[in-house]
């Protein structure tokens, strides 16, 4: 399924799932509307059903439980016990495991940003801010080829949780345990990829095989996608720029930045005021692929027109080194034009 140039107006939310309208909007510039029947055949759109939260299967295991105890007490008494007193019981054990999981816990804290490193791999997980455990980024060796030459790179994993439940994983290098590990039970509702260089790539399939989450990639890099991963695992979104993805009740812009390859991507968050720039942009520099740039042109009018354009202080995290802002590299622009 192909999902090119969503627009606001052709972007569906179907009663709690994520929905792309791929067919032409109506003259209002509204989504065609999708039936249910529609949606759970996947006829010209692109969806996918949250899944149960695990927090909430557990206390529906718990309620039931206690609601059997409750029937066995019951019969024990003679019938003393009535369905308004089990409903009672059931009740207060809900409220007992609520109180048991702590009330001062967040949404991540099982995750943990201080589980620094994978035992089995070298990914290191690592807070980007001590305030916000909203953005976690796992580092990892990777190796990246250019024109048959290999380069040890160090890459960068985003763990960006979009609400109490869920995340989005931006880029997920070659230490899919350690990223798994990061983001422990919450769920990954989608795994996007700023190109297709492998280390960008390398643990896609295997982090989003957990919850069956869908992969975004650019169409003009399928080819590198399939050098890594073959055909058996395509991608479900093959996004381009300038459209913007519906989670929920969470919007992800999705930003065209070519330059270190032609399908490059930017995710922009918003709402938190974030975006993931992959290679195109680093704190103080441009991203360059092995020890040179692809079409430093192109990128260079990918930063200046599009990244730039953004607020100031939206925070930028780049694919490799530490994360900076768009005021923060605005200043650069200028000698970056100039090749000093």
């Amino acid at each position: 399924m192909r999902v090119v140039g969503l627009s606001r107006g052709r972007c569906a939310v179907i009663r709690g799932t994520v929905g792309y309208r791929s067919g032409a909007p109506d003259r209002d510039n509204r989504p065609a509307p999708i039936s249910e029947s529609q949606a759970n055949r996947r006829v010209g759109t692109v969806f996918w059903k949250r899944k149960a939260n695990k927090k909430d299967v557990a206390e529906a295991g718990t309620a039931s439980t206690a609601a059997e105890e409750a029937g066995e007490e019951t019969a024990a008494d003679g019938g003393e016990t009535t369905g308004a007193d089990a409903e009672s019981a059931v009740a207060g054990t809900g409220a007992g495991s609520a109180e048991t999981g702590g009330a001062g816990e967040k949404p991540g804290d099982a995750a943990g940003t201080e589980e620094a490193e994978s035992e089995d791999g070298p990914g290191k997980a690592v807070a980007e801010d001590a305030d916000d455990s909203r953005v976690q980024r796992i580092e990892s060796p990777a190796v990246l080829e250019v024109d048959g030459e290999e380069h040890s790179v160090v890459t960068s994993t985003w763990i960006v949780q979009v609400d109490e439940d869920g995340v989005v994983v931006v880029n997920p290098g070659p230490d899919a345990k350690a990223v798994l590990e990061a983001v422990g039970d919450r769920e990954i509702y989608l795994v996007a990829c700023t190109n297709g260089y492998q280390p960008h790539i390398a643990g896609a399939v295997e982090v989003a095989e957990r919850d069956e989450s869908p992969i975004a990639v650019h169409p003009r890099e399928l080819r590198r996608w399939r050098k890594v991963h073959g055909v058996e695992h395509n991608p479900e979104i093959e996004a381009e720029g300038g459209g913007t993805l519906t989670i929920g009740d969470f919007e992800l812009e999705i930003l065209p930045t070519p330059g270190t390859a032609p399908g490059s991507l930017s995710y922009y968050f918003a709402d938190l005021g974030v975006v993931c720039s992959g290679d195109t942009l680093l704190a103080g520099e441009l991203g360059t692929v092995g020890e040179g740039y692809m079409d430093y042109t192109t990128q260079l009018a990918s930063v200046g027109e599009v990244l730039l354009a953004l607020p100031e202080d939206t925070r930028v995290l780049p694919s490799q080194g530490e994360e900076t802002t768009v005021g923060a590299e605005s200043k650069n622009f200028d000698s970056w034009v100039s090749g000093d």
